[in-house]
């Protein structure tokens, strides 16, 4: 059954007796997502028997279920003509290269010029998120790091790459220039990831509310004082690839966060004045198209910020 702008009116079968009314919905209704449909239930627009219900309500089987879910409304965002490569988009969902120096949406602070306010103004064909006109964001690039994002353009492509994302079936490749020759040619560091207790800007491994991150990684070239490496995050924690390196030895050239001094842009020479912000890039994202079941492999080239850094470091060594 697909939700349309019309009253649709059915008949609960018997089979689903006993089952919480969000979890038949979600099931039921697989174009919405879980949380739409919980909102879409406190609004009113799906009644069971004529009433309205909470979502904990038990289906006993038999009663009238009716769907009436209104056309999205407007989310609030103003849309922004922003220059965003675009690398593969359908009707389901789009895949950008996000630059380095972009917040992925509104926030404290920041009003404008994010990648919500550029799709806001490029997708005209956007059929709702949770009954806004809004694209689906279902991960996020830390503002300093470009790459590769998909973002869904309705519930049913957000629902599908949430889950992908929460049951990481995702592949996720980074690229990242590191500072110190690590001597190892691949290894993985896994230790949880929570918030610091002493500083709420950043993420740490010694949180004692810390969940489980993995990070593969494998040397691609060493270069004097620095490493190029190949990073693949199992999990999807907050500043993970950042933290990991930096608690082992090894930060993120230029992180101003996690970097400490011998890793920051004036203390690195030439090498270091040549990029503005920290040396990490989202390469690739694997993925399940949400609607054909179809394997999609979405890739970004090196940017050229990153690029000029190897370069120097390379001609430097000779």
């Amino acid at each position: 059954m697909e939700p349309t702008e019309e009253k649709n009116v059915v008949e609960i079968p018997q089979e689903f007796a006993g089952q919480r009314a969000d979890v038949f919905l979600s099931g039921f209704l697989t174009e919405l997502s879980r949380s739409s449909i919980k909102k879409h239930i406190e609004r009113g627009n799906i009644l069971i028997d004529r009433k309205t219900f909470k979502p904990s309500k038990i289906i006993s089987g038999g009663e009238s279920l009716s769907v009436n879910i209104p056309p999205p409304e407007p989310c609030g965002v103003e849309g922004e003509e922003i220059d965003i490569e675009v690398i593969y988009e359908d009707r389901d969902m789009i895949v950008v290269n996000k630059p380095a120096g972009m917040v992925v949406h509104p926030g404290a602070g920041v009003a404008g010029g994010t990648l919500v306010n550029a799709l806001v103004h490029m997708c005209k064909d956007l059929s709702g998120i949770g009954g806004e006109m809004r694209p689906g964001i279902v991960h996020r690039l830390d503002k300093e790091t470009s790459g590769i994002m998909v973002v869904a353009k309705n519930d049913r492509a957000h629902k599908s790459l949430s889950e992908q994302f929460k049951s990481r079936e995702t592949k996720k490749e980074y690229v990242a220039i590191v500072s110190g020759e690590m001597k190892k040619s691949s290894g993985v560091f896994s230790s949880p990831i929570g918030r610091s207790p002493s500083n709420r800007v950043k993420m740490t491994s010694f949180s004692k509310a810390g969940r489980d991150a993995e990070t593969r990684w494998e040397v691609v070239e060493r270069l004097r004082g620095t490493t190029l490496v190949s990073v693949w995050p199992k999990t999807g924690r907050t500043h993970q690839i950042r933290v990991h390196f930096s608690e082992n030895g090894f930060p993120v050239l230029a992180d101003k966060v996690y970097g400490g001094k011998k890793s920051r842009p004036g203390n690195f020479g030439a090498a270091g004045a040549l990029i503005k912000r920290h040396a990490l890039h989202a390469k690739s994202l694997g993925f399940t198209h949400p609607v054909t079941g179809k394997r999609i492999e979405s890739s970004a080239e090196i940017p050229e910020d990153m690029v000029s850094v190897i370069d120097f470091l390379r001609r430097r060594d000779g």
